[in-house]
C-alpha cells in the first residue's frame, strides 16, 4: 500500500495507479490528487440511467465500447492527469487493443457525459467540458439532475440547453440514436 504523496509533489499517472484508494474517489489533476465526496442518490440514479439507455443503444447496435464512471483516462502527461467521467462511449472503429487494458484508459472517448453533483460548481464543470474538448472527445453531455437539463457540446455547433421536454439525440458521434430527456431523469 502506497502512501499518499507529499502536498506539494507532483505524481504520476504509475504512481497515482499504485496507491491505496481506501474507497475515496479520486482524479490526477496536473499531477495533483483530487479527492471527491461519494456521489448522492440523483447523481448516481441519473448516471446508471444513462447507462442503461445509452449503453443498450451502443451494445444494441454494435457501435463500440462503454464505460462507466470512476474509468480513468490518461489525457496528459507532465504533468499526468487522468479523469473520469461519469459516462464515456469509444466508437467500434476506434476501440483498437488500447482501448480496454489493465492501466488507464489511453484511448480518448469519442462521447463523455459529466453528470453535474449538488456539490460542483459551474466553472469546474466547464473547465472539465473544455478539457474533454482539448484533447479530441467530440461530444460531450453536461447532465444536470437538478434542473432536469442537458448541455449538448457538439463542436463547432454552438452549445445546446435542452430541458426534459426535449430529445437527446447521438449527433455525429452516435448516429440514430434518441431519448427523450425525461426518460433519463424519470
Amino acid at each position: 500500500m502506497a502512501a499518499l504523496p507529499q502536498p506539494n509533489w507532483l505524481i504520476t499517472a504509475e504512481e497515482f495507479a499504485a496507491l491505496h484508494r481506501d474507497d475515496l474517489r479520486m482524479e490526477l489533476i496536473k499531477g495533483e490528487i483530487v479527492t471527491m465526496p461519494a456521489a448522492f442518490t440523483d447523481h448516481g440514479y441519473t448516471a446508471s440511467q444513462l447507462h442503461i439507455i445509452v449503453g443498450h443503444f451502443i451494445k444494441q447496435q454494435k457501435l463500440g465500447k462503454t464505460f462507466t464512471a470512476e474509468t480513468g483516462f490518461l489525457i496528459a502527461r507532465n504533468p499526468d492527469t487522468v479523469r473520469a467521467p461519469d459516462f464515456a462511449f469509444i466508437q467500434a472503429s476506434r476501440a483498437t487493443p488500447m482501448a480496454v487494458t489493465s492501466s488507464w484508459g489511453q484511448v480518448m472517448p469519442d462521447l463523455v457525459a459529466e453528470v453535474v453533483s449538488s456539490s460542483d460548481r459551474a466553472n469546474e464543470i466547464e473547465q472539465k467540458v473544455q478539457m474533454w474538448l482539448g484533447v479530441g472527445v467530440r461530444l460531450v453531455w453536461v447532465v444536470w439532475p437538478q434542473t432536469r437539463v442537458i448541455q449538448v457540446h457538439e463542436p463547432p455547433a454552438p452549445v445546446q440547453t435542452l430541458d426534459d421536454t426535449a430529445v437527446l439525440t447521438g449527433g455525429a458521434v452516435l448516429p440514430g440514436f434518441t431519448t427523450p430527456i425525461a426518460y433519463i431523469f424519470d
